[in-house]
């Protein structure tokens, strides 16, 4: 897979494919600092039928395709807070990530024309990923229903890539 991705909104009928993809990402490299617990809440929230709920009611998603495949997916809230951000570990390293999350900030910037930050609770695995996007943490680590995160932030006049 050498050919670059082709970013665009998720299409209804995709969930399937992007909740596979994501919880691919997240048994291979979030899970392990979870416990039962962590792992059933966030299984509870990665299923096609609860992501086609979310798309209706104040979330979008996009996702990177490359040859008819999805390898990447981000999904936001509020038009300012990223819920996933996932890309297949055979397209890692390719510069998905930040096509994505610039195509998310780019559409929170239209529906928002005062946006000044974008957020995540960031997984203990995805904080040094986050970082070279050029989030920084905004508290310690936190733990709620099993869930392992670090709140991170992006101020947007900050950004490291064109908006």
């Amino acid at each position: 897979m050498n050919k670059e991705a082709v970013i665009r909104e998720i299409r209804k009928g995709e969930e399937t494919k992007v909740c596979q993809l994501v919880l691919e990402c997240f048994n291979e490299f979030v899970a392990p600092d979870y416990g039962n617990e962590g792992v059933k809440e966030f299984l509870k929230y990665v299923n096609p039928d609860s992501m086609q709920e979310r798309l209706e009611h104040g979330h979008f998603a996009f996702v990177a395709v490359v040859d008819k495949q999805i390898t990447g997916v981000i999904e936001v809230r509020s038009n300012n807070h990223i819920c996933l951000l996932f890309v297949k570990k055979e397209c890692q390293g390719r510069g998905t990530a930040t096509k994505l999350l610039e195509l998310a900030i780019r559409r929170c910037g239209l529906a928002k024309h005062d946006i000044d930050y974008i957020d995540v609770n960031s997984s203990p695995y995805a904080v040094k990923i986050y970082e070279r996007l050029g989030f920084i943490k905004t508290n310690t680590g936190q733990l709620v229903n099993g869930i392992r995160f670090i709140p991170m932030k992006l101020q947007l006049p900050n950004i490291k890539f064109p908006v």
